[in-house]
């Protein structure tokens, strides 16, 4: 820490307000907000930092603050001055364009058009849609389902759709309002998911023309009918009180944190989306901040869930919509769901990083960190339980960066203490290599097990008692449980400050952990009775069926913090299971 850095921390108040940090060159490479600026900025410098939070302290060379009457005040500040001056290492939203809507026009030929916004009052408007081709997918359909206006300037003659039944031809017909008024309803109450009376009608029109032996035309139908049934799919999940509203929830995982909105729009679900970024702070601030950033360019919908108090109360008086909490119920389930759709984010973000480096390139990087031969064949183990039942083994090989599948390997348990993971992993180890050993087949250069210290040394003990030698090391993980590094039996840390080698073995890890996530669900029923979470009061089995749906597998669970768990819990009852889990 220099000299001017020391002074400025000095002189830093116990008052809410922003934050700016510069560099050398006097810009402006971060901007954040505090609720005491004192306590927030000086932990940058007083305390040690990892990742995207180190680098961007090494090149902070002085900062500004700015006093405000509150923390509210502070959040809008915060956000106006990111947006003017696009600091480096503020957390961005890169989708920044408008969903687009279909829109109705609401006196003469009723007539459907696509908008970037809801502000033409000539227009009403359904929506917005995750996508332009989601949004013409449906006017098509809509456009083949009712017979409205379909040219944009009217011709002095009929057009195909007259002859094909799908339009009343107004360049031709002087067609009663009543008439428009009644398609227009029709059209609206289609939106809102209401069409069995369209599908009866297709129906009724796709077995007349089949018993007419018009097969072409009937199979027309046919399709317009499947395109029905797939909106139907696409919308399956229907609110009844049909209103506007979005759920958000996050989750996170090795220093990355991922945000999924479900956007509801009459009460049907028109869209997901889903935000991945670095972790940079407190994950609910973090959060706070991303869900103020995307309604600056997307509309607010009446009301907004996140089940999270503390991100409620860090937007309360920011977004001028209800903020809601809930415990239970259909919108329980949504944020559920929500979660969901967060985790599989971050899967696919790990499963699909690019390495824009050559795989091998990596391999030799990391054999030169271990002080080991190039590992060209990569093996990693994992087992998985719950509260010992249906416990598996598994493993997988990569082969010069890349999943070889004939290779992978799933392993029951045999030895009487299910619950006993190091047992499990000696038990899985040996008598893997056992079995390669008898039969003289290739071993592979490195193994990889995903725990401590303690399952390092069972695996050395199973490969000692195999009689083969192979290097292997563990996962190490850092005090926010994220992959760090990794180590040998000794204790001793192999850093990995290669981004794309991290991703290149986060790769190969999760792919170990869903194959033995997988093989268990297989092996486990789901109307399994006994868990880790038995006798914890307030835990009854619906409650258990939602965390076994959020958290598949119990590493999961154990890594999650009370504040993940607050988002489909109650916060005692989040707490009681962290505590039931760490103790």
């Amino acid at each position: 820490m220099t000299e001017k850095i020391r002074t400025l921390i000095d002189n830093l108040k116990h008052l809410p307000g922003v934050y700016l940090m510069y560099d050398k060159d006097n810009t402006i490479i971060y901007v954040g907000k505090a609720k005491d600026l004192q306590k927030r900025v000086s932990q940058y410098f007083l305390r040690p930092q990892s990742g995207k939070v180190f680098r961007m302290v090494t090149l902070v060379d002085h900062f500004d603050t700015i006093i405000t009457k509150n923390e509210k005040e502070a959040l809008i500040l915060e956000m106006n001055l990111i947006q003017k001056h696009y600091p480096r290492f503020n957390i961005l939203l890169k989708d920044g364009s408008h969903y687009p809507y279909i829109a109705l026009k609401k006196q003469g030929h009723p007539y459907l058009v696509i908008k970037r916004n809801d502000k033409d009052n000539k227009y009403e408007y359904f929506g917005p849609f995750p996508n332009s081709g989601a949004a013409y997918q449906m006017i098509d359909l809509l456009n083949k389902v009712f017979p409205i206006r379909k040219c944009k300037s009217l011709p002095n003659t009929p057009c195909l759709y007259y002859h094909l039944g799908q339009c009343m031809a107004p360049c031709i017909n002087d067609i009663p309002e009543e008439t428009h008024a009644a398609i227009r309803e029709e059209i609206k109450s289609f939106m809102k998911g209401n069409n069995q009376k369209q599908i009866a009608e297709i129906k009724a029109k796709m077995i007349e023309a089949s018993n007419a032996l018009n097969f072409e035309q009937a199979n027309d139908y046919k399709k317009i009918l499947q395109s029905i049934e797939h909106i139907n799919i696409v919308q399956n999940v229907e609110n009844k009180d049909h209103k506007d509203r979005d759920i958000f929830a996050y989750s996170s995982r090795d220093g990355y944190l991922a945000l999924a909105i479900l956007i509801y729009r009459k009460g049907l679900l028109l869209a997901k989306n889903v935000f991945v970024n670095e972790e940079f702070g407190d994950n609910e601030e973090q959060v706070a901040d991303l869900i103020a950033q995307y309604y600056q360019k997307h509309p607010l919908p009446k009301e907004v869930v996140i089940n999270s108090p503390a991100i409620i109360g860090e937007l309360r008086g920011i977004l001028e919509t209800s903020l809601v909490n809930v415990t239970r119920g259909r919108l329980h389930e949504l944020i559920i769901n929500a979660k969901q759709n967060a985790d599989n984010a971050l899967d696919e973000f790990f499963l699909s990083a690019k390495l824009d480096a050559d795989h091998l390139a990596l391999l030799e990087e990391l054999g030169i960190i271990l002080n080991i031969p190039t590992p060209l064949h990569i093996e990693l183990f994992d087992n998985s339980h719950l509260q010992g039942s249906s416990p598996v083994g598994a493993m997988v090989a990569f082969v010069n960066g890349e999943p070889n599948k004939n290779l992978y390997r799933k392993f029951k348990i045999e030895h009487q203490e299910s619950r006993d993971d190091l047992q499990s992993m000696k038990e899985i180890v040996y008598r893997h290599y056992h079995r390669l050993s008898i039969e003289e087949q290739k071993l592979p250069n490195l193994i990889l097990v995903d725990g401590g210290m303690n399952q390092i040394i069972a695996g050395k003990e199973a490969l000692k008692e195999a009689k083969v030698d192979i290097p292997l090391f563990g996962l190490a993980k850092n005090d926010k449980h994220q992959t760090a590094g990794l180590m040998d039996e000794l204790g001793e840390i192999y850093p990995l400050e290669n981004k794309k080698l991290f991703f290149l073995l986060t790769r190969m890890q999760d792919e170990v952990h869903r194959f033995a996530i997988s093989f268990h669900r297989e092996k486990r029923s789901k109307a399994m009775k006994s868990s880790l979470l038995d006798n914890i009061k307030g835990l009854g089995p619906r409650r258990k069926e939602m965390i076994y749906r959020a958290y598949p597998d119990i590493n999961l669970l154990k890594n999650a913090s009370v504040e993940e768990l607050e988002q489909i819990l109650p916060s005692p009852l989040a707490i009681a299971i962290y505590q039931k889990l760490h103790e």
